[in-house]
């Protein structure tokens, strides 16, 4: 068996240590060699047409849509209709059994009848008491001629008396005679005064009457009203959109309580779009703001519209007795989005004459504010930094405790600034800046940057934690950096 010298050893060993050596002295080179920095991907401050938008999500309705429901309760007997038939104003829908309405009006009218026989009797009555007080009338006339004569006679009398010319007989039946005649008078004008208190009365029961009447006949064509309302009607045209009822299902109607919704009717001519927007986002968006709408049903389909109402009150904001002040809870409001009919015109044919359906979920980016030729640069180069007040605050609320709130004003509110990393050289310096409108892409610098600057434009990661003013940086490709990234994942 061969055996390897000590010499022959010693001379691998060697070689050996001179490879690693080598390989050392490479790594050094390299390293020294490998420029130092930070990479990043920059962009060039440019000016271009911002527009602002608003997204939101909803579903689709008709922009009229009515509900029907039924006046008076009851047992439906006919339905005309079916769901997605076509229907003019006036139509007849449906038919409530109208036996018991029938019943009821036939008894008003014999209320009718029997307060207009009343009238007519109270009317008799008061023309015969017309009649007694004109007789009574005349014979007080009668009586106070009569009454007359026998004053004038008994006056003469007294004096014939006086003079001894009549016996006393004669004077006594003079004066009875007077007396009678007033009498008479007295009981003639009782009588009168008695009729005229029955006329009165019986000129009060006709008033009576007439009240019946009145009652009555109110009376008669509310129920009327009640047995023609057993006929349901169309309000409006349009088209039967959803159908809740069948045949010989009862209803209750609205005059008692809520009633039954029977049926609604929408005009599927004109559809809108109904979203809800955040509180942080509804203060941008105007009426006739226009729109973008893509519907899911028609996906990589892009239809117009524009704003036509805002709601002044939160959707989610109940009554005082169950509202709900906690401030955590998301606040939407609803907006309303007209659907433009020549954006969907192509969709209308014979088979489908309403491409869209109430219920139809949607999405839709509303344009609040177009800045044109603005200086603008990518969103992601945008970044928020605490400023030195901040810190000092912070530091104050650890050391002085319950006085922290006081010196917060003292220190200022801005507690945070918005600042982009501009490209001087191979660093970077940073830049505050006074930011406007963004799109998707884009942000509109009000002040800060000039047209033609050079900003960093990524990656987040070093925009965020790691550049700081003075940073080295290496600028390299977008592309090349993602594909950097992926190979150190």
């Amino acid at each position: 068996m061969a055996t390897t010298s000590p010499r022959k050893n010693r001379k691998l060993l060697y070689i050996l240590i001179g490879v690693v050596a080598v390989l050392i002295a490479a790594g050094i080179y390299k390293a020294r060699q490998k420029p130092k920095g930070e990479e990043v991907t920059v962009e060039q401050v440019s000016r271009r047409s911002i527009n602002e938008t608003v997204s939101a999500s909803g579903k689709i309705f008709p922009e009229t849509e009515v509900k029907i429901s039924s006046d008076v309760s009851g047992e439906i007997i006919d339905l005309y209709v079916k769901e997605g038939d076509s229907v003019v104003a006036g139509q007849i829908l449906a038919k409530i059994k109208p036996d018991e309405y029938q019943s009821l009006v036939e008894q008003g009218e014999a209320s009718l009848s029997t307060a207009r026989a009343q009238r007519q009797i109270t009317s008799s009555n008061v023309q015969g008491s017309s009649a007694q007080i004109d007789q009574l009338k005349a014979d007080r006339r009668r009586l106070d001629s009569q009454l007359e004569v026998a004053r004038n006679a008994h006056k003469r009398n007294e004096t014939l008396y006086r003079d001894g010319i009549i016996s006393t007989a004669e004077f006594e039946t003079s004066k009875n005679t007077l007396a009678a005649a007033e009498s008479a008078l007295a009981a003639a004008e009782a009588t009168l005064k008695s009729a005229e208190s029955s006329l009165s009365s019986a000129k009060e029961n006709v008033r009576v009457a007439e009240f019946g009447i009145n009652s009555a006949t109110a009376r008669l064509k509310e129920l009327k009203t009640s047995l023609q309302k057993t006929i349901i009607t169309a309000p409006v045209s349009g088209i039967i959109s959803k159908l809740n009822v069948e045949k010989g299902e009862r209803v209750v109607g609205t005059l008692q309580m809520a009633g039954t919704e029977m049926m609604r009717i929408a005009n599927l001519h004109s559809m809108e779009v109904q979203v809800e927007v955040s509180e942080s986002d509804i203060l941008k968006v105007s009426l006739n703001d226009r729109v973008d709408i893509e519907v899911d049903a028609y996906l990589g389909r892009k239809m117009l519209g524009k704003v036509t109402e805002i709601a002044s009150s939160a959707s989610n904001v109940g009554t005082v007795a169950g509202l709900n002040l906690n401030s955590d809870q998301v606040t939407n409001f609803v907006v309303k989005i007209r659907i433009d009919p020549e954006s969907y015109k192509d969709l209308v044919s014979d088979g489908r004459r309403y491409p869209f359906r109430p219920g139809m979920s949607a999405s839709v980016d509303i344009y609040t504010h177009l800045a044109e030729n603005a200086i603008s640069v990518p969103i992601v180069s945008v970044t928020a930094q605490e400023d030195e007040n901040q810190k000092k605050m912070k530091k104050q609320e650890e050391e002085d405790g319950p006085q922290k709130e006081e010196k917060k004003e003292a220190i200022g509110a801005d507690a945070v600034k918005e600042i982009v990393f501009v490209v001087t050289g191979d660093t970077v310096a940073v830049r505050e800046v006074k930011t406007g409108i963004q799109d998707n892409n884009h942000i509109e610098i009000l002040s800060g940057l000039q047209e033609g600057e050079t900003v960093v434009t990524g990656p987040y990661s070093a925009i965020a934690r790691k550049l700081k003013g003075g940073t080295a940086i290496i600028v390299t490709d977008k592309e090349k950096l993602l594909g950097k990234k992926k190979d150190e994942d």
